[in-house]
């Protein structure tokens, strides 16, 4: 009798280890170190995709602004683009964005085309973040002034934002159908955002989805 019991506790031990055991403590060394260098991988990957958007927006605004002098205008003096590009705004990156400027200045001027409707003021064509944040310091905001219609202003407002990591899909798709929708065709379109004409149409399609 006591055999069977003492067999029955050994049973019902073992099948309580078997139940409350780590379902990932038999894995080898190997298949976990296979596992960490997977996910290291991946955010090493994010890291560096996010850091050649970065350099890609900042090798667009220094090719559009080549050459040109950059003055300190008034942010007061400044209005938005005829076009919007952005869904909102993320006020915790804009306050970094802020902080970031106290310390240590503005480090790329802003692009700004004389305003075609309202003699002695400016439209952004790209930078507008900046110039907000330049305004809520009290300070000049660094600037590019050039004279562009709005077709050339549209394309290099386009492919300065569409190069950034922080502008979605989505946003970038709202562009695209803002533009369609003042009359823009689909190669000014295609400029603006460096795409080709297939995911032009996709993007015209979600923003008749949203």
């Amino acid at each position: 009798m006591m055999s069977r019991k003492n067999l029955l506790t050994s049973f019902t031990e073992r099948k309580l280890t078997a139940v409350n055991s780590d379902p990932g403590s038999d894995l080898s060394p190997a298949l976990e170190r296979n596992r960490s260098r997977g996910a290291f991988g991946a955010i090493t990957r994010s890291i560096d995709e996010l850091a050649e958007k970065a350099q890609a927006a900042k090798e667009i605004e220094s090719r559009l602004l080549e050459g040109a002098i950059v003055i300190e205008l008034d942010p007061d003096t400044i209005d938005i683009s005829f076009v919007s590009d952005r869904i909102g705004d993320d006020k915790e990156t804009f306050e970094e964005l802020v902080e970031a400027i106290r310390q240590r200045g503005q480090d790329s001027p802003i692009l700004v085309r004389p305003h075609p409707g309202v003699i002695g003021r400016y439209m952004t064509v790209f930078g507008h973040r900046r110039a907000r944040a330049a305004k809520v310091l009290g300070r000049p905001v660094k600037a590019v002034v050039k004279e562009l219609d709005d077709r050339d202003h549209v394309i290099a407002q386009g492919q300065e934002n569409s190069a950034r990591a922080d502008l979605s899909f989505i946003e970038k798709a709202v562009f695209a159908g803002n533009l369609e929708c003042k009359g823009y065709d689909r190669e000014i379109i295609m400029a603006a955002l460096s795409v080709d004409k297939t995911v032009v149409s996709k993007m015209i399609s979600v923003t008749k989805d949203i």
